[in-house]
């Protein structure tokens, strides 16, 4: 009988591979829903990791199976193993295939980058705009931000695409992280809200700053995250298509109730946007400084930070089963500890 040449053998084991690596490397289905069409660049980019990764997995798991099987020590035999050294032609082979790999990714993540929006020459001008152009509004309505403040800033972060470069928003958004909510103002309408809303296939620009610490506003289902730095401004522009109500968290460690700091980005049809847009504006007499004020003491009374512990607790005793009485009494005997040891 004819034994099939394991070159051929090889050529068959590689197409399988390959299909299976392509396979699941494209229908993995491990990230959450794309809502924007940033998320086709990175789901892109992610896939073909994917792919790469189990094919890399494969090989490296197969050939260490069956080398444990097919070069395992005989019954008996208690002689030592044949004394191998290196293989250069291997090692060379091994060592480029990878670099080979990590080139292109690096290659392809870059254009990625670029298409998204990720080198916006027209950063600088726009900054420019804000403190002496027609959108000088925008940095003025930005809070604890003057006009001479942004003087010598650039936005960095995710500016235009090629596609946009040099084209405004339909939707800009001043958005300012603090421990541990975030806020949004929309400074054409003078609106400020908890909840960033947007209107379905319309370009939405994002300028962020932060009030205190490091936040980082992050929307999976977007493939977006951009760092919210004190004394910076950042920008982030993108495109949402798809109807729905997605998580905004923060994912920068910002203090110690920094996991409560999670909020929503509601994106609606323009009709519905603009009925929100007109629910939303206040009364001419009402200035935006006393929108801004409201606004902050409603989140400031939700804070985490500055609720009374049982209330903050209450939830999650709930949770774990811990009647409301005994958590009481353990703050209670805290709090005695507390006031013995200030006594002393």
């Amino acid at each position: 009988m004819t034994s099939i040449p394991n070159s051929i053998l090889t050529l068959f084991a590689g197409i399988l591979l390959t299909v299976v690596s392509l396979w699941y490397g494209y229908n993995n289905g491990l990230m959450p829903v794309a809502a924007s069409e940033e998320a086709t660049h990175v789901d892109a980019l992610f896939n073909a990791m994917m792919a790469i990764a189990t094919g890399l997995f494969i090989i490296v798991q197969g050939v260490i199976v069956y080398s444990a099987i097919m070069f395992r020590r005989k019954k008996g035999d208690t002689t030592d193993g044949p004394a191998i050294e290196g293989n250069i032609p291997l090692e060379i082979f091994w060592t480029a295939i990878p670099a080979a790999i990590v080139l292109w990714i690096s290659i392809y993540s870059f254009e990625i980058y670029g298409e998204m929006g990720g080198f916006d020459p027209s950063a600088a001008n726009d900054m420019h705009a804000m403190h002496g152009g027609k959108n000088s509004a925008m940095a003025a309505e930005m809070p604890g931000m003057d006009m001479k403040s942004l003087e010598g800033m650039t936005a960095s972060g995710i500016g235009a695409s090629p596609a946009s470069q040099g084209k405004e928003a339909a939707v800009n958004v001043n958005v300012t992280g603090l421990q541990y909510a975030w806020i949004f103002n929309y400074p054409n309408t003078n609106i400020t809200a908890g909840e960033l809303h947007v209107p379905v296939n319309q370009e939405v620009k994002l300028i962020l700053k932060a009030n205190d610490v490091l936040h980082a506003l992050w929307i999976p289902q977007l493939r977006l995250k951009q760092d919210t730095i004190p004394g910076e401004i950042t920008q982030l522009r993108f495109t949402s298509n798809k109807v729905g109500t997605y998580p905004i968290r923060c994912a920068e460690l910002c203090g110690g109730y920094h996991g409560s700091m999670v909020t929503n980005m509601i994106v609606e049809t323009q009709e519905n946007y603009d009925a929100w847009v007109a629910s939303q504006i206040q009364p001419a007499e009402t200035t935006g400084s006393a929108v801004m004020q409201s606004t902050l003491a409603s989140i400031e009374s939700m804070n985490p930070a500055t609720m009374p512990t049982h209330e903050y607790l209450a939830p999650y005793a709930r949770e774990m089963g811990v009647r409301t009485e005994m958590l009481a009494k353990l703050v209670r005997d805290q709090q005695a500890k507390n006031h013995i040891h200030l006594d002393s």
